[in-house]
């Protein structure tokens, strides 16, 4: 009892808070006006068949690898959660040792509620670059969920909020993407492509509920993946020009306005 107790009034003040201060999702400098891949850490990736300069390049915490060794030297962004920084368990290890030496061009760290140097001295521990650094603090990342998958979350645990993939991908319909193709996510897969070690993928539900959501808000997300196609309905990317007549017409007719630059500027 005492526990859903807490959780209520962590619930409620949340919400207070996020009403109040309306936070704004995080914006690129220069939107996306293109296809965008995200890949995650799951251990299966797909490089999409018709891969080039057009794609712009999100990766999650140590997903980097996947891209260095697809000849990607950096992403056009970045998404590290805080604990990567400076954390002792057998994850954040993991991930400081395959970005040791890395760099992105834009560096967004989740979460991070120490000073702002301390992160800076974090990241050159592990001599990991950037062009340019932003933190995202939780009530972004709940605003990226409700603005575009048009879900309010308190983020009260792993079920009750998406992986960092997903936010990802929200992130990117937001800043204008035309176009987004996931690879190395997948709900119903365990263990992280950077390591030997098994660990449990978290998430697992809220992720699916909100891939499920944007299919049927008609979102143009695509994988590369044929297995999270075929276990989460996604559309398989098949390139850019037979993309643009995948998505069903009656999905399409169910989508949203599209987000503009001027609704991101006034949302």
């Amino acid at each position: 009892m005492a526990a859903q107790l807490s959780e209520l009034k962590k619930h409620i003040y949340r919400q207070i808070k996020y009403h109040v201060t309306r936070p704004k999702p995080p914006v690129l400098a220069e939107r996306f006006d293109g296809p965008v891949l995200v890949v995650g850490s799951a251990p299966v990736s797909h490089k999409p068949v018709d891969f080039d300069e057009t794609f712009r390049v999100i990766t999650i915490n140590g997903s980097q690898v996947v891209t260095k060794a697809w000849g990607i030297e950096a992403p056009d962004v970045a998404l590290v959660q805080f604990n990567q920084i400076e954390g002792t368990n057998t994850n954040a290890v993991e991930v400081r040792r395959v970005l040791n030496g890395e760099r992105a061009k834009m560096l967004y760290v989740l979460l991070w509620r120490k000073e702002f140097q301390r992160l800076e001295d974090g990241l050159k521990a592990f001599n990991y670059g950037y062009d340019k650094l932003e933190i995202v603090d939780r009530y972004k990342r709940m605003a990226l969920l409700d603005r575009v998958g048009g879900v309010k979350c308190s983020e009260l645990g792993a079920d009750d909020k998406c992986s960092n993939g997903i936010n990802a991908v929200l992130f990117a319909l937001y800043n204008g993407a035309t176009e987004v193709i996931i690879t190395g996510i997948n709900p119903d897969s365990g263990g992280h492509v950077y390591n030997k070690e098994n660990l449990a993928r978290l998430h697992v539900r809220k992720d699916r509920e909100v891939l499920e959501r944007l299919i049927e808000r008609g979102f143009p997300v695509f994988t590369t993946d044929p297995g999270v196609s075929q276990s989460v309905g996604l559309p398989l990317w098949t390139g850019k020009v037979r993309a643009k007549g995948t998505v069903d017409a009656d999905i399409k007719a169910k989508r949203p306005p599209p987000l503009t630059a001027a609704a991101v500027i006034n949302p």
